[in-house]
């Protein structure tokens, strides 16, 4: 997993090694807990042996030299005591650190969809709908629970109807979006309210083909125009963070149609009683619900 933009000026770096629960943890808390484009976090498996099977190792890049007694409380939070003294920092090496962490990604496997790097473009099957993500552009790869469950929905619910207008709010590097494209081939509407994470996902789609359904606007929510352009939408999809989530509900719904459905994450599950309560009192009921690694992904209907 790798979450987040590449940081600007990323000299410094964390490092720890651990269990897969606790580096999951951890990488998961330290992106969430930093603005975008200022942190990116990865975790991944090495082939060190660890108590209970192979030892993780955790690797945080920073925009600006960290506190390290904050870092440190941030993965006692997610972890233990023991864990956050063990963390190292340091500076950065002189290197491609995105695409050195994503050459050690697997494939995720989402129903039909498969989000792959350069290095995997062989696995694609023939039923396979690939979406690969440049390893030099990651914001959001696709291994994150919440982009995962985001897709597992989307499968599902293509087994009983085919979406005609499709919005993908909080894009990011624009995994659903582009995977609502090559299934639908239709055009698909886009934004980010971070212009980095704009361009991100224009180069992703272009770099899987759908380029020309795929064009991202810098919006939050449909504050943009163009944004609104595709309404009244049967699907959106908005995989970004709780607060968000609540305070658009009322905006998205303005524009989707009358059987709509909204796909959400970016829920840790503690989230999800407060955005339930703001999206039903838009005329939306939980569909379904998928927990993967302690986020939720959430299917809605009016």
């Amino acid at each position: 997993m790798l979450e987040g933009l590449p940081p600007n000026n990323a000299a410094h770096r964390l490092t720890l090694v651990t269990d897969e629960r606790r580096a999951r943890a951890v990488a998961d808390l330290i992106v969430e807990s930093f603005e975008p484009a200022e942190v990116a976090s990865t975790a991944f498996e090495t082939e060190e042996s660890w108590p209970g099977g192979k030892a993780w190792l955790v690797e945080a890049y920073f925009g600006f030299m960290p506190d390290e007694d904050s870092i440190r409380a941030l993965i006692a939070v997610a972890s233990d005591e023991e864990t956050a003294r063990s963390a190292t920092f340091g500076l950065t090496e002189k290197r491609d650190w995105v695409a050195s962490a994503l050459a050690g990604l697997k494939p995720v496997r989402a129903g039909r969809f498969l989000v792959h790097g350069a290095h995997d473009r062989a696995r694609v099957g023939a039923n396979d709908v690939g979406v690969e993500i440049e390893a030099g552009l990651a914001f959001g790869t696709g291994h994150h629970g919440t982009t995962r469950g985001c897709l597992l929905h989307f499968d599902r619910l293509l087994k009983r109807r085919r979406p005609e207008a499709a919005l993908d709010v909080g894009c990011g590097a624009g995994v659903l979006a582009i995977a609502a494209a090559k299934v639908l081939r239709r055009k698909v509407w886009l934004g980010d309210v971070d212009p980095v994470a704009v361009e991100v996902a224009n180069a992703n789609a272009r770099l899987n083909g759908v380029g020309e359904l795929c064009k991202a606007v810098v919006s939050r929510g449909v504050e943009n125009c163009s944004s609104r352009d595709g309404a009244p939408y049967d699907l959106v999809f908005a995989n970004i963070l709780a607060k968000p989530l609540r305070l658009l509900a009322p905006s998205l719904a303005g524009v989707m149609g009358r059987d709509g459905e909204a796909i959400v994450s970016g829920l840790l599950l503690a989230d999800v009683p407060g955005v339930l309560a703001s999206w039903r009192a838009q005329g939306f009921f939980l569909a379904e619900r998928v927990d993967l690694e302690g986020w939720a992904s959430l299917r809605l209907r009016r």
